[in-house]
């Protein structure tokens, strides 16, 4: 049987963790978003896969990101551009329909944390 003081820490790393976990934003497939963007719109979202294409500026610009079910563009506001065939996660929001550099995306995701 744990001491009370064990059990307490118990206790407390158990709720920690919930409320980590709790604060992290879902993983999908770019496949989910694409068959139904509407359902993701506005929504603070996280993808991981491969740095397939991009362009941009000054830190600023578009990325497309291929999880092996699909591809999404991610805008990318001072966060940096990564170089192609890199293994990124991103966390943001979809958007759908917008404009960048001349080119329009009809679903995107907004960059709203430095990715890793």
């Amino acid at each position: 049987m744990l001491k009370p003081t064990n059990r307490f820490l118990s206790l407390a790393l158990i709720m920690v963790a919930a409320l980590l976990l709790a604060g992290c934003p879902s993983r999908e497939t770019i496949e989910k978003i694409n068959r139904d963007p509407g359902k993701y719109a506005g929504k603070e979202i996280s993808i991981e896969g491969r740095v397939t294409d991009s362009f941009g500026a000054l830190g600023n610009g578009v990325f497309q990101i291929d999880d092996g079910t699909g591809v999404m563009w991610v805008f990318s506001k001072g966060f940096g551009m990564p170089g192609n065939d890199a293994k990124v996660a991103v966390k943001g929001r979809v958007q759908q329909g917008f404009a960048f550099g001349g080119r329009n995306f009809a679903t995107i995701l907004i960059e709203t944390e430095p990715r890793h």
